[in-house]
């Protein structure tokens, strides 16, 4: 019999891409995937370091798996991804949950075949963690999550060191794949189907920067757009302070270019963005995004932001409320900030209190939610092409998709329609979906 594996991600889209790599290693090696957790002969975790909500979360989910260990030592347990890139934490870990077999870091993904064989026949643990790897492994095989739209990978890696982040210690440095590499993995999913394709990369916008060049991430989105048969390209995530006029040029002609960008801004004071060494002021982040907004219609942006940085006063806090104000964004992903293993950030004293952080966390939030709501009110009587994605949760005769400016929908419509550009006609808007009639 095959023998059977249960993955959990944890993190962002650069996760879940490298998930779809182990899945089809597996796969290769005539595993097969379940959903039962408990019923698997190798159980595996990806994780994330970014944040100490997702840390946690793996601190319980070991927990729950200690059972399972105990009722069956032939479970492999296996831990990947960003946390055992950090020697603290992985030798945390291993002391703490002395039952995992395995432990791997994101530069030996390849390797996993032979990982497992060597478990299955030493029966003792291992560790494989390279700090540091120049090497891109391409023609790792993929379980893709969808069939109508996909990850790809241009890029690996972060040069930024910004002061909360241990991305550039858990993913080493910015390392750009070979082009004609990333259109023939594009061009082989839309000759598979594929409508819509996420370039993805700690810093999109940086792509070309190391290849000692003239090619860089505005030619990559021209020279994709005119792949046959794909009809959306989004990517994520771009740095404000590598944005500029050919990026916005690029959005513009490109007519499979999503119009919509998500631009972390992180905080709307200037002195706590230096702070954050994130290499530009709040007037930069203000100017790029009028002069997109001018140059193109209809343009979405979404963003992140981090409330509670160390140092972060009153007056630093109201400035990213004006800023929220000012652009009217259309989604954000609003984080606490907490202290992260090594970084620069989480050495200094003036930490603010908890109890300061939620509240205006809370604030942020009531702040944003409206104008959420607001923008989405403005759609209302306005048709719209929507990838179809699913069928919704809550009302199963429903359909659920994005606009192209990420916009989710829900609508009635037969499962049929799944992984098809339709149209609709928006109806009704809440904070978070619009809802609408297929036309």
């Amino acid at each position: 019999m095959s023998k059977t594996y249960y993955i959990e991600t944890f993190g962002c889209q650069m996760n879940e891409y490298d998930s779809e790599k182990i899945c089809g290693l597996l796969n290769t090696e005539g595993y097969v995937e379940i959903s039962q957790r408990d019923q698997a002969d190798l159980i595996i975790f990806n994780t994330c370091l970014i944040r100490e909500n997702a840390e946690n979360k793996l601190y319980g989910k070991l927990g729950e798996v200690k059972k399972v260990k105990r009722l069956n030592p032939n479970t492999i347990i296996a831990v990947c991804g960003c946390i055992p890139q950090n020697q603290e934490i992985r030798e945390k870990i291993l002391t703490k949950y002395p039952f995992i077999d395995l432990v791997f870091g994101t530069n030996t993904y390849d390797q996993l075949p032979e990982l497992l064989y060597d478990i299955t026949q030493s029966q003792k643990k291992i560790i494989a963690i390279e700090e540091n790897s120049d090497d891109l492994i391409e023609a790792i095989p993929k379980v893709r999550k969808f069939h109508h739209k996909g990850f790809v990978n241009i890029m690996y890696g972060c040069n930024n060191f910004c002061a909360y982040c241990v991305v550039p210690y858990t993913r080493g440095r910015e390392r750009s794949r070979n082009r004609q590499d990333i259109i023939d993995e594009v061009t082989e999913l839309a000759n598979s189907g594929y409508k819509e394709i996420t370039l993805l990369g700690q810093n999109v916008n940086s792509y070309g920067n190391d290849l000692q060049g003239s090619y860089f991430f505005p030619d990559l989105l021209r020279e994709l757009n005119e792949i046959s048969g794909l009809e959306r390209i989004r990517y994520m995530t771009s740095h404000p302070k590598d944005v500029n006029d050919d990026f916005i040029a690029a959005i513009k002609d490109c007519n499979k270019v999503c119009n919509h960008i998500h631009l972390p801004v992180q905080s709307g004071s200037s002195k706590v963005l230096k702070e954050m060494n994130r290499k530009y002021t709040k007037e930069d982040y203000l100017a790029f995004v009028e002069k997109a907004k001018r140059e193109i219609p209809n343009l979405s942006f979404s963003t992140d932001f981090i409330v509670g940085f160390p140092g972060e006063t009153e007056e630093d806090f109201e400035e990213t409320l004006a800023l929220v104000r000012q652009v009217r964004f259309d989604a954000a992903f609003t984080f606490i900030y907490s202290v992260r293993p090594g970084t620069s950030a989480g050495k200094r004293e003036d930490q603010i209190p908890d109890t300061i952080k939620h509240e205006r966390f809370d604030r942020l939030l009531k702040t944003l939610y409206p104008i959420f709501e607001s923008n989405n009110k403005a759609c209302i009587g306005h048709d719209y092409t929507v990838l179809v994605d699913d069928v919704s949760k809550n009302k199963p005769d429903y359909l659920t998709g994005r606009t192209e400016c990420h916009r989710l929908v829900h609508f009635k419509g037969d499962a049929s329609l799944i992984g098809q550009v339709v149209k609709v006609h928006i109806t009704k808007a809440r904070t978070w979906y619009m809802e609408g009639n297929l036309i």
